[in-house]
């Protein structure tokens, strides 16, 4: 069958959200989801009016298109001026102001669905405008400069996150005053543009004999990653991100064993309390993206990353993985494993010790124990992947298929206690979310039997503690959640989703 060709296309996007909105949701959920859809309705609205789409609205967010930048650009001013008049109703505090981001670039469309750089650059955008405000690309700024009756402020170049090409921002400046002006551009006089080219002739000529030295005698393996640029300091312990491995069988089936692969070898690395490792939910949004090795380093403030790929082939198994040191720009370690299937956890087994040891990690032995995952059958592994994947959705659906795939995970192998804490999850999510559905306080006494009967098979794995924390959060036992919690950060002290359940229950103490 002949392969669909990717449809492009240049179009102008307007990314807006809320500033704040976590904070409002806290102080009042009901008060703040009726506000939201009222502000939701009008935005739709103007979009429409001007022309555009809207193609997503999750959360407090929406991402709209236009054929038009100065559609879009006469867009965004309207809504911050509706939206304006709408909280001058409200209570100060209870005031709703958006962000809005503009930017004209190229996306890919899929039905109804556009994806690319194009929608990220239009996302960052909208991040760095103050609540009220309206800032747009360069592309967007080009386009609009001469056409509309408003000014402009130059706020430089900003490096975002995910785009390699640092990205020139401008804010919309509506008052009248600032009409037809455009602020912090600097330009050059004509002597000074004749000097700027002799000076980059000369540069250029130098550049180029340095770059003959570095290309054919100091080049690294990979380009060097910069601690100064780095978002987040470096923690004072060995630092890793674990990129989602490849998957070259050429079968997108296969995808959820070579992500669940990523998952057992961030989690074992995760429970070395020398270690710092990077969640997997900050890792997987580089998944089949082209990224380099320097920026995930930067972006996410540390000094080591671990990249790989996996092939299946029947019961046939091949994996790559390479460490890298990317301060340095070295590769410090790398290896291929040509395996059975049936040896899948003992390779990851070993990745993981691995990279520990080229690290510069000491594993007691009790540490080495637990980097392996919780179960040796292989079957039952590969159902609590598809499982876990289904549950993260939420959804009530989803969720009820993820319980029956746990439990035939359970029936595979009965202290399998990973299996057994994720079913308990399942419970504890339908007793949260889909109250309408299932009894709450029988969903969460589940959910504590379950945990019961996991840490009865091993009472040294965070993920049990985690969810009882839950529990007691849920039942308002305030002291033991926050116990239970605390112990299941010690004894996973990566976890974000434990240092999460901690947080939340710290807020409802009014700690």
């Amino acid at each position: 069958m002949e392969k669909r060709k990717t449809k492009r296309k240049l179009t102008a996007l307007l990314s807006a959200d809320v500033k704040g909105y976590s904070r409002l949701m806290g102080e009042d959920e009901k008060s703040t989801v009726e506000t939201l859809k009222t502000y939701r309705e009008v935005i739709g609205n103007l979009i429409r009016q001007y022309q555009g789409r809207v193609i997503d609205s999750p959360g407090d967010n929406v991402l709209s298109e236009f054929a038009s930048v100065v559609d879009a650009v006469e867009c965004a001013v309207k809504i911050q001026e509706e939206v304006k008049k709408k909280n001058e109703e409200l209570p100060e505090n209870r005031r709703m102001e958006f962000r809005i981001g503009v930017h004209h670039g190229d996306v890919i469309e899929d039905e109804k669905r556009i994806y690319g750089d194009g929608v990220n650059i239009a996302a960052r955008i909208e991040g760095l405008a103050e609540g009220g405000g309206i800032c747009i690309s360069r592309t967007s700024f080009d386009s609009v400069k001469n056409k509309l009756n408003l000014g402009y402020e130059y706020l430089g170049e900003h490096s975002v996150k995910n785009i390699a090409e640092p990205v020139r921002v401008y804010k919309v400046l509506t008052e009248p005053k600032y009409a037809g002006q455009v602020i912090g551009e600097k330009k050059l006089k004509p002597k000074q543009w004749r000097w700027a080219a002799i000076g980059a002739v000369a540069i250029l000529i130098i550049v180029a004999g340095i770059f003959a030295v570095w290309n054919f005698y100091l080049r690294p393996d990979v380009e060097p990653a910069s601690e100064q640029r780095m978002a987040l300091p470096l923690p004072d312990k060995p630092s890793l991100a674990v990129l989602p491995f490849d998957n070259l069988s050429g079968d997108p089936e296969q995808d959820y064993l070579v992500d669940g692969l990523t998952e057992n070898i961030i989690t074992g690395l995760s429970k070395i309390p020398d270690m710092f490792v990077i969640a997997r939910n900050s890792t997987f949004t580089y998944k089949d993206k082209p990224v380099k090795v320097q920026q995930v380093a930067e972006d996410l403030g540390v000094r080591y990353v671990l990249e790989g790929s996996v092939q299946i082939s029947a019961d046939q198994l091949r994996v790559t993985a390479q460490l890298i040191d990317a301060l340095k720009g070295h590769h410090v370690w790398s290896e291929t494993y040509d395996r059975k299937m049936e040896e899948l956890f003992a390779v990851q087994d070993d990745i993981t010790l691995n990279i520990a040891v080229a690290m510069q990690v000491k594993l007691t032995e009790g540490e080495q124990a637990r980097v392996r995952h919780s179960t040796d059958n292989l079957k039952a592994w590969a159902l609590a992947v598809r499982a876990h994947g289904l549950f993260e959705t939420y959804t009530k659906d989803d969720n009820a298929k993820a319980r029956e795939l746990f439990k035939k995970a359970i029936e595979l192998d009965p202290n399998y206690t990973y299996a057994w804490t994720y079913l308990g999850w399942t419970h504890w999510v339908d007793g949260k979310w889909h109250s309408m559905h299932y009894n709450q306080k029988e969903s969460f006494e589940r959910a504590a039997e379950i945990a019961q009967k996991a840490l009865s098979i091993d009472d040294k794995l965070s993920d049990v503690y985690a969810l009882l924390s839950g529990v007691y959060l849920v039942q308002r036992k305030y002291d033991e959640a926050v116990a239970t919690g605390k112990k299941a950060i010690a004894l996973d002290p990566n976890s974000s989703e434990n240092h999460a359940i901690v947080a939340i229950t710290m807020q409802n103490v009014g700690d």
